[in-house]
């Protein structure tokens, strides 16, 4: 009797195909911009030959866009990760500040979203905790779709805002910040063991906007994993099923992502490196009064567009921080 085979092993055919089917697409790109650009030439070779001005002009054009197409493919060329390919899972919270910080969580969710939406990825929205007065105190949510979490990974810090605050009656100039974690969503092929005894279930009236339905069910679920004391909530869906299982696979991440760090420390620990402290890294600040400005610390990169920026016009900062990862 013949040996099983690679491909009779369902479990390894399901875990290379997709890879294959992204790498055919990766290389399907190139193929296209390399026709585009060989369609180019003729063209241009053309127009020189007749001197025609709207050839000229749409020749120009086509370049533009050409450009455009060349510098997605660079910056996907720098996503190397291990888990750059998976979807993204954002969670913003409040600093101090009160309703100032809850305010600038409610604008970076604005931003992200905005950005999301350029790109054509799907947000999901899994868990929201709205301010006291405006604002949002903490929300997570899902970003989904090709290299989400090699883009976004980067925007993982503190996220610092100087404006004039709408809500001081006097017009005082604040400071606010708020904290941006973003992990990797896992599949079910990645190892993490949970066991039913190490966690703790609590449910309960999902708050805020929501209609009747949230006042009367107990729908929101609460999840503590006891040994890591790592607590996760899901008040999004109508269903306690649905939230339960939401609320799993955040749970699902960040016992993933905090393997992660545990063996980042160890490896650190042996070459006698000094780890960054998350929270206590400010990244970007985002400043409106006096002046108008968006700095990265990282990087060093900067604009004086503060408006773009918060409308989601965040790729300068994206592709600096692959680039200095390099």
């Amino acid at each position: 009797m013949a040996e099983p085979g690679f491909w009779d092993d369902p479990t390894q055919a399901e875990k290379v195909v997709p890879e294959l089917t992204e790498l055919k697409e990766e290389v399907q790109r190139f193929a296209e911009l390399n026709s585009k650009v060989e369609d180019l030439r003729v063209l241009c070779e053309l127009g020189a030959e007749v001197g025609d001005a709207e050839t000229a002009k749409e020749v120009e054009a086509a370049l533009m866009q050409l450009q455009k197409n060349y510098e997605a493919l660079e910056m996907a060329a720098l996503l190397a990760g291990p888990y750059d390919k998976y979807n993204a899972l954002v969670s913003l919270h409040a600093g101090a500040g009160g309703t100032e910080a809850q305010d600038w969580v409610s604008m970076l969710l604005r931003m992200y979203t905005r950005w999301a939406e350029r790109n054509g990825y799907k947000v999901e929205i899994w868990d929201l905790l709205p301010g006291d007065e405006a604002g949002v105190k903490s929300v997570t949510f899902l970003v989904a779709g090709p290299h989400a979490y090699g883009y976004l990974k980067g925007e993982r810090g503190v996220h610092r805002l100087v404006r004039h605050s709408p809500f001081d009656a006097a017009g005082r100039r604040h400071t606010s910040f708020s904290s941006v974690d973003v992990i990797p969503e896992v599949n079910q092929n990645v190892n993490i063991e949970i066991k039913p005894d190490d966690l703790k279930i609590d449910t309960f009236r999902a708050g805020g906007a929501g209609g009747q339905h949230v006042n009367k069910t107990d729908s929101a679920v609460r999840i503590t994993h006891l040994p890591t004391g790592i607590v996760v909530t899901c008040q999004n869906e109508r269903s306690q099923h649905s939230n339960r299982m939401t609320a799993m696979r955040i749970l699902t991440a960040k016992l993933f992502d905090l393997k992660n760090k545990q063996e980042e420390e160890k490896l650190a620990a042996l070459r006698g490196q000094q780890r960054e402290i998350a929270w206590g890294n400010q990244i970007r600040s985002y400043v409106f009064d006096p002046y108008t400005l968006v700095k990265d610390h990282r990087t060093g990169i900067e604009t004086g567009n503060v408006q773009a920026v918060i409308d989601g016009d965040i790729d300068d900062f994206i592709a600096a921080y692959l680039e200095l990862k390099l």
